[in-house]
């Protein structure tokens, strides 16, 4: 069974850090690209990073230059690494996997297969 685990998620002030990290199961890991959304209440889900299976990053332009998206392919662990964090950036945090290449639209939750539960990231202001 397909699994992806999530865990980092917490409360941190502006201007903090967190990381976030997927860990996949049950799946042939090398063969899927991964993507982080996130959903704050009463809003739309957001992708904010995705990795091809080349290991090349893309990702939100909200996000970029502080968030890094990184994976660990003994683990099969996906990490979400989130720095200069903003009370914006308040939401609940969803890893992804799927077949098809970043280019053909990583930003659309239509894009991927497998989800984790989610983790909630808190920042204050």
């Amino acid at each position: 069974e397909e699994q992806l685990v999530e865990s980092g998620g917490g409360s941190v002030e502006s201007g903090g850090s967190l990381r976030l990290s997927c860990a996949a199961s049950g799946l042939f890991y090398s063969r899927y690209v991964w993507g982080w959304f996130r959903q704050a209440p009463g809003k739309e889900p957001e992708g904010v990073a995705a990795m091809d299976t080349d290991g090349i990053p893309a990702y939100a332009e909200s996000v970029k230059g502080r968030f890094t998206i990184s994976q660990d392919k003994t683990d099969q662990t996906v990490y979400l690494q989130m720095d200069r964090l903003q009370p914006e950036d308040t939401a609940t945090y969803y890893c992804a996997a799927g077949y098809r290449p970043c280019y053909l639209g990583w930003t659309s939750v239509s894009h991927f297969t497998y989800w984790g539960q989610g983790a909630q990231v808190t920042v204050s202001s």
